[in-house]
């Protein structure tokens, strides 16, 4: 069963988010049973897909060995308890407001001689190396991205964990591969571990050198305002929406008033218009 998150553990996960180097780690969160059951079901589903992001670090003949797994809430109910985890809903609220949504939930398994990432940002900044993309004077001073890592084997330098810049939060620009090389850290920890970081903060998985895969869960959760990356209204199982609770229906945004139809769409031209 996972673990209570005590109070003092949620304000520093908040505080290192906002103004300490951009990431927590909370250790031990989801116990043996959990894990293994996780694992299980992300095997069943990856054995025959290649699903690496566009993050490969142009390692095009390795792709294989990188297996992504989508929609993840359809595929047990573990994973809807990992969604919604307490620590998650209560950090995040914070830094994203009270009604932040999911914008993704997967799988990413690394089989050994896996290909590191490049470093990057996530969603909805993943390509804010072309700022044409983005409005003018866009910054960091407030986060529309949140990712949470669940480590689902131990993570070590050797198979691959996952490497961050302290603070590079604050900075609001796309990472270099020169600085990064220079700043970061790899974030080493036991199985079951859960990893929290803001969006804006430069970070990859690196490449797994060991003779055993890695398999993480990455969760990312937006403000209501930012169009989520997977289309879960349509995606997730009408009986997962049925279920939800009302942590689950926040984070599918079920209860959201916005897009409302405000008028019904014209079938035709209107009345007097020559066509």
């Amino acid at each position: 069963m996972a673990r209570s998150i005590s109070n003092d553990e949620i304000e520093l996960a908040i505080e290192a988010l906002l103004e300490g180097p951009g990431f927590f780690m909370f250790e031990k969160v989801f116990d043996p049973e959990e894990i293994n059951i996780a694992n299980h079901i992300i095997q069943i589903h990856s054995d025959d897909k290649i699903g690496a992001t566009h993050f490969h670090g142009g390692h095009s003949d390795k792709i294989h060995l990188q297996r992504r797994v989508w929609n993840l809430l359809n595929k047990g109910q573990i994973f809807i308890e990992m969604v919604q985890h307490h620590a998650v809903m209560r950090v995040f609220s914070k830094i994203l407001g009270n009604n932040f949504i999911l914008g993704s939930f997967a799988a990413n398994r690394l089989l050994p001689g896996a290909p590191g990432q490049e470093p990057h940002l996530d969603y909805p900044y993943w390509d804010m190396y072309n700022k044409d993309e983005f409005p003018t004077g866009i910054n960091s001073s407030y986060h529309m991205n949140c990712q949470s890592l669940i480590a689902l084997h131990e993570f070590t330098t050797e198979n691959g964990a996952t490497a961050l810049v302290p603070h590079s939060q604050k900075r609001g620009v796309y990472p270099s591969q020169k600085e990064f090389d220079k700043e970061f850290i790899q974030t080493t920890c036991p199985a079951g571990s859960m990893l929290l970081f803001v969006g804006m903060t430069w970070h990859c998985s690196m490449p797994n050198y060991s003779k055993s895969e890695r398999t993480s869960i990455l969760g990312q959760y937006l403000p209501k305002f930012v169009k989520p990356m997977e289309d879960l209204q349509r995606s997730v199982a009408p009986e997962v929406m049925a279920n939800s609770s009302p942590e689950l229906r926040q984070l599918l945004g079920i209860d959201l008033r916005y897009p409302e139809l405000l008028e019904d769409a014209e079938t035709g031209n209107a009345e007097g218009q020559q066509s």
